[in-house]
């Protein structure tokens, strides 16, 4: 047991979030989501809701700063102006963790599953509602002084 680590990040997942290196991506995404294991760290979260993975893994991975975002959902329906509610719950992960004036970019359905196929790691949360799926992008940790 670690003291100030979330409970939802097992030793498995803290290991993977370690080793990734800066600019690395890491895909959270609904137990719909189809991920094939033998092309990326798959780490499993059953019954665990996207928003709180999320909450778990940004309290501490830092998201890159140096592009305009460092963060992507799922476009819904093909219409980027359609926004479900869970896309607020990631916004509001995101401002609670990182910065509110940090947005949550969007990717269409192709491109958010070609990117997750190139992350270094995908977790599997148990999120039953449909675009439950986050693509975040690794930055540095900053020098504090």
């Amino acid at each position: 047991m670690l003291k100030g680590i979330d409970p939802l990040l097992s030793p498995e997942l803290l290991k993977v979030l370690s080793s990734m290196g800066h600019r690395h991506e890491i895909a959270i995404v609904d137990a719909n989501y189809a991920c094939d294991p033998g092309k990326v760290n798959v780490i499993r979260l059953d019954g665990v809701p996207a928003p709180a993975a999320l909450r778990a893994v940004l309290s501490v991975l830092p998201l890159e700063r140096n592009d305009p975002e460092g963060c992507w959902r799922m476009i819904a329906k093909s219409d980027p102006a359609n926004e479900q509610p869970i896309f607020l719950e990631f916004q509001q992960a995101i401002a609670e963790f990182e910065d509110v004036e940090m947005k949550l970019g969007t990717l269409s359905t192709a491109d958010f599953k070609d990117r997750a196929r190139g992350a270094y790691a995908v977790l599997v949360t148990g999120e039953r509602r449909p675009y439950g799926n986050i693509l975040l992008r690794k930055g540095t940790v900053k020098l504090t002084k």
